[in-house]
């Protein structure tokens, strides 16, 4: 009688607590949840989330109207926040009037990279006279050892060529990069979470984050690198999308319409080219091209996006997913990446390439034809032995580059903003550089490059909750934001003896906000929570929000070189550290 009760009670397709597979069992303690099987189609490609029918009936909105504008938002949200975004960093851009940082090497490559095809030797007054001539300079012949690829300079430069050799010219590009890498977050954040509301949050933390801010008002490489790094991973995103869209459209659906697993549809559907995941190659191509932390992405990236056709491969059917993919989706795959980004990356050094080998060209662009005379890869072409010796000894610097500087910082420190770095800094008297009159002593007027506090420290946590949604959720969302967040941070830590710093950081800030946002949403409530979950959950999220916008308003005078009193700039230095 107990056996015949117990197999009654025992509900169809539910396995009881001994049939259900051990990993279950162990993450279920901490709040695993396995999906609901239903429509394959909508596991495939989930639709976007619709907004409550409250909000359009408070608005009192026709409900065309409102189907209009939530049509509207999918572009025109993301829209508004860049709109933002871009005046915020085109405002007063010139400002300061001078060479901060590392814009003495990189503005100057950029501007005889783009006329002679490689980047040259600089006098040491040569930025005093760029500044005092409107950039109505001689441009040096002899070539300079550079340690970046051109690619970032290239980029430079073309701000250059349009609007000048001054400081407007040189941060130019940048600025525009930094303000589309918003919009691409938002799209990003939108196709990932579903949710217009939440990709728009996720551009705007990054709107509002001052070390994206400062990078983006800046004539660095660091900002360029994280639009190609960013552009990628939404490439990836969209091939995603279309891929698993293909095989939903494969499949068979039973009597009622609802499409189901089919093992031979799952390992058999042949995706075809995918276009944009070659453009996501490419777009890695000129990440390495610009740094080459950019490979340590590209790799990264590139299991991601396997993994990712194995679980589209799994939900489909398939029972080997991982056989089928290496089959059907691994030589595309690496065709589309790793060829494609090596020849994007060669091709970015053709000025260099172009350049006589005589002597009079690029730096080390005569090796081949003096000092690497004979040995066995002579059938090489010169030029191709030249760049191999080059980029050998560049990796030399890198790896052996320790010499200690003021603003150093061990990427521990990076996520809790612990040593920023000051790109300028002087200390105009009352009546000079915008020091009010009435000061009553000096100003301090400083552009340093840290992160909006809140928002960092905000990323910690939810750094952590993406973690455990990742390993204990089985979200690929979080997986994808983990990818991204790691991707960027974690090869520095093979560095540690070397000389690094903080604001190469931007790089893996995007995931960062999206981390933020996800963690947002959470706070906000399921869908199906009562009035009173989501009326707590949109207050403690408002209230973090505003935070961080607040923390963004308040140093926006360091951020920005904006003269202030003494007082009130060691109001806001709130660590020792950043002094």
């Amino acid at each position: 009688m107990t056996s015949t009760a117990s197999s009654t009670d025992t509900r169809q397709g539910q396995a009881t607590a001994d049939q259900r597979p051990t990993w279950q069992q162990r993450l279920r303690r901490f709040g695993y949840a396995a999906p609901e099987r239903g429509d394959v189609r909508d596991r495939l490609v989930p639709p976007y989330s619709e907004p409550s029918p409250r909000i359009p009936a408070v608005l009192g909105l026709r409900a065309e109207v409102a189907d209009r504008l939530t049509r509207w938002s999918a572009w025109g949200g993301p829209l508004l926040v860049t709109l933002l975004a871009g005046l915020m960093r085109f405002w007063n851009l010139g400002s300061p009037r001078a060479v901060i940082f590392d814009e003495t090497y990189y503005a100057k490559d950029a501007w005889a990279l783009v006329h002679n095809g490689y980047e040259s030797n600089w006098a040491k007054n040569a930025n005093d006279l760029i500044l005092q001539h409107n950039g109505h300079v001689a441009i040096p012949t002899d070539a300079a050892y550079v340690v970046h690829p051109p690619v970032g300079k290239y980029v430079i430069g073309l701000g250059e060529l349009i609007f000048g050799f001054d400081p407007f010219g040189w941060r130019f590009m940048t600025a525009l990069l930094g303000t589309l890498s918003v919009l691409l977050l938002c799209r990003i954040g939108r196709r990932l979470f579903r949710s217009t509301f939440l990709g728009c949050l996720a551009g705007a933390l990054m709107a509002v984050d001052g070390l994206q801010f400062v990078m983006s008002r800046t004539s660095l490489l660091d900002g360029v690198l994280e639009f190609f790094v960013l552009a990628a991973f939404g490439c990836l995103l969209v091939d995603r999308d279309r891929a698993r869209a293909k095989l939903a459209a494969a499949l068979p659906a039973d009597a009622d319409g609802r499409v189901r697993p089919d093992v031979y549809a799952a390992e058999t559907t042949r995706l075809g080219w995918r276009p944009w995941r070659w453009a996501a190659g490419a777009l890695l191509g000129l990440a390495i091209g610009t740094k080459w932390n950019g490979l340590y992405i590209l790799a990264a990236f590139c299991v991601m996006a396997v993994l990712w056709d194995v679980g589209a491969r799994r939900v489909a059917g398939a029972r080997r997913p991982y056989a089928t993919v290496l089959k059907r989706d691994t030589g595309i795959t690496f065709l589309a990446t790793v060829p494609v980004a090596l020849v994007v990356y060669l091709t970015s050094w053709i000025g260099w390439i172009l350049s006589p080998a005589d002597g009079s060209g690029g730096y080390f662009r005569n090796w081949a034809a003096t000092d690497g005379k004979g040995g066995t890869w002579t059938f090489l072409p010169d030029w191709l032995r030249s760049l191999w010796h080059y980029e050998h000894e560049v990796y030399l610097f890198h790896v052996g580059l320790s010499s200690p500087h003021t603003y150093q910082s061990n990427p521990w420190s990076w996520i809790v903003v612990g040593r920023p770095v000051s790109y300028f800094y002087e200390s105009p008297s009352p009546g000079q550089s915008g020091c009010p009159s009435d000061a009553g002593g000096k100003c301090a007027r400083e552009v340093l490059a840290i992160g909006t506090p809140l928002l960092w420290w905000a990323a910690c946590f939810a750094i952590l909750y993406v973690l455990w949604r990742w390993a204990f959720r089985r979200d690929w969302r979080a997986g994808a934001i983990a990818c991204g967040i790691a991707a960027g941070y974690l090869p520095w830590f093979l560095y540690q003896e070397r000389t690094i710093f903080y604001f190469y950081a931007v790089v893996f800030l995007p995931f960062l906000c999206l981390a933020v946002a996800m963690m947002t949403g959470a706070l906000l409530g399921p869908p199906g929570a009562d009035e009173r979950r989501r009326v707590v959950g949109a207050a403690g999220a408002g209230v973090l929000v505003l935070l961080i916008a607040w923390n963004f308003i308040y140093f926006w005078p360091i951020y920005t070189g904006t003269a202030i009193p003494i007082d009130s700039w060691r109001s806001r230095m709130w660590l020792d550290t950043w002094v």
